[in-house]
């Protein structure tokens, strides 16, 4: 390896434009791109730059000038793909779902511990300088123990009829679309921030438009939790992507024996702190870990974004950074998927597998 970070991207989308950016403000080198196929592949290459013109998937992983490999493609694509990059002794970043099974992802686990590659998963939202406040605030005690943990994820991108993706089609998006795609980024913060883990769930879920694209729609727009923790504390969960008005909330609330945190990812710069007496914003701080700007200079996801492909670079290096989310969150958020789907269909509670 370099002393640059070399990097190909597979899946040349919207997440795949996000990832380009990311490998470059790291100091990264855009090695390859490739797109759906050889036809996609050219028209990225002539939007995104990268050093080398590539076509297939089989060629940028053979290339000796990849040394990470980031896999932004549909979700049932993400398991082969993970397995040939391993294959080929490239570090990965994954988009989530790592897999769209537990016992698949695990898998994946294993193999990249096997390899003794670096291997991460973008939950990137744990790279809010305000986040980081809230966990140092429950790490050192300030809040009292944690009593209720509740909060929502709300998007409005599927609330029409006439609305549709490819995340709709379980075939090619997985088993579970609103949970399995944003509802695991929520229960990864708040795990977090908190250090606990839900163990027990009980969930329902919804689908509001049966038919998008004349066919049957296989995937939820809606889930609904209440769940437990092990550290004694009780949740609920509310997820979305059928609220008109509600492009990217997720917030969530803290409820502790002496503060309160709130956290609105719409509204990045600022920790709501409640007190029987007083309440507090705490804005984010020029010297907060990972701000980049000065204070009143909005920070948002890119930066986030940024933040951690920088931090997985500096974990091919050898040093693995606090808070950097890797495989084995992204088997978390697995098990916690196929809880929500087995309490949904069974009914009843549900064991979280850990």
């Amino acid at each position: 390896m370099t002393d640059r970070i070399r990097a190909g991207v597979i899946g040349v989308g919207f997440m795949g434009t996000v990832h380009t950016r990311a490998i470059r403000q790291a100091g990264g080198v855009l090695s390859r791109v490739v797109g759906a196929s050889p036809d996609s592949s050219r028209r990225a290459a002539e939007k995104l730059r990268p050093e080398l013109a590539t076509e297939t998937v089989e060629e940028l992983l053979a290339a000796d000038d990849v040394d990470v490999v980031h896999i932004c493609t549909p979700n049932v694509t993400h398991a082969p793909l993970v397995r040939a990059a391993l294959a080929a002794g490239k570090h990965v970043v994954c988009e989530k779902p790592l897999a769209v099974s537990a016992a698949d992802a695990q898998e994946l686990l294993d193999l990249a511990t096997a390899a003794g590659v670096t291997a991460t998963v973008p939950f990137v939202y744990r790279f809010y300088p305000t986040v980081r406040e809230a966990r140092a605030r429950v790490a050192a005690g300030s809040t009292g123990p944690i009593r209720l943990l509740h909060g929502s994820y709300l998007q409005d991108w599927l609330a029409a009829e006439s609305d549709d993706d490819w995340r709709v089609d379980p075939a090619v998006g997985g088993p579970s679309r609103a949970f399995g795609d944003i509802g695991v980024h929520w229960c990864d913060l708040v795990e977090f921030v908190t250090g606990h883990r839900i163990v027990r769930l009980t969930a329902r879920t919804v689908t509001a438009v049966p038919v998008r694209g004349d066919r049957p729609v296989g995937t939820e727009d809606a889930a609904l939790l209440l769940f437990e923790t092990d550290g004694g504390a009780a949740g609920t969960l509310t997820v979305s992507q059928v609220s008109p008005g509600r492009k990217n909330r997720l917030w969530f609330s803290i409820d502790a024996g002496v503060e309160s945190l709130q956290f609105d990812q719409e509204n990045p710069d600022s920790l709501w702190i409640g007190g029987r007496d007083v309440n507090r914003i705490a804005l984010r701080g020029a010297e907060a870990p990972y701000s980049i700007l000065p204070p009143g200079h909005p920070q948002g996801y890119q930066d986030c974004f940024d933040a951690f492909v920088a931090d997985t670079y500096t974990a091919l290096t050898g040093e693995l950074p606090d808070g950097l989310p890797t495989f084995a969150d992204g088997v978390r958020a697995a098990r916690l998927t196929e809880a929500v789907l087995t309490s949904a269909r069974d009914g009843g509670w549900v064991d979280v597998a850990r």
